[in-house]
């Protein structure tokens, strides 16, 4: 019986956007726990569209609810392609470890890469903030969770933003890399 809770806080590339719930690489977490770590079970808070900042207003909530162990949090996306001002999604996203830190979780911050939109060097500053995060609240990373899927044949969706059901059992082995030392 599951007496653990990791809880995922993201936004659409967690929430399973386009496709069918079960498809979505948190689902098969949920599976892939069930069979390997029974006593673990998954809470997704996931929603598309999020921002830094809308997920800074629903941490606490969350937190309270779901009283996780572990906090993957993947946010971030959305503020990069509205072309949020690194500064403040780093701030936010600060705030938001800092409080699943206060509550006892562990958390492992997802990384996400961004179009070149809006040049290079806000596209540097971007990717930048998430390992520098990772190094200055000492908690595990994985700099970007479409890692060897964003650029393969079927992989993503017709958007270029979301990763297909075919590529969600890639998605879960790139986050499974960290999260599996944490359990």
């Amino acid at each position: 019986m599951a007496e653990n809770t990791v809880l995922v806080f993201g936004d659409s590339l967690s929430a399973a956007y386009g496709i069918a719930e079960e498809d979505g690489w948190v689902t098969l977490l949920e599976e892939k726990l069930a069979e390997t770590h029974p006593q673990w079970q998954v809470r997704n808070a996931s929603v598309s569209g999020e921002t830094t900042g809308g997920g800074l207003r629903r941490i606490n909530k969350a937190l309270d609810h779901h009283t996780p162990e572990i906090v993957i949090l993947q946010l971030g996306g959305n503020d990069g392609l509205r072309g949020k001002d690194p500064q403040t999604m780093r701030n936010n996203l600060a705030t938001i470890i800092e409080r699943s830190k206060d509550t006892g979780a562990k958390v492992l911050l997802i990384g996400i890469e961004i179009p070149p939109n809006y040049g290079q060097q806000y596209t540097t500053a971007f990717r930048n903030q998430y390992q520098q995060l990772a190094n200055n609240h000492e908690i595990n990373f994985l700099p970007f969770l479409l890692e060897d899927i964003y650029n393969r044949n079927g992989m993503m969706q017709n958007d270029g933003i979301h990763p297909t059901a075919e590529a969600q059992p890639l998605v879960l082995e790139n986050v499974w890399e960290k999260l599996e030392p944490m359990l």
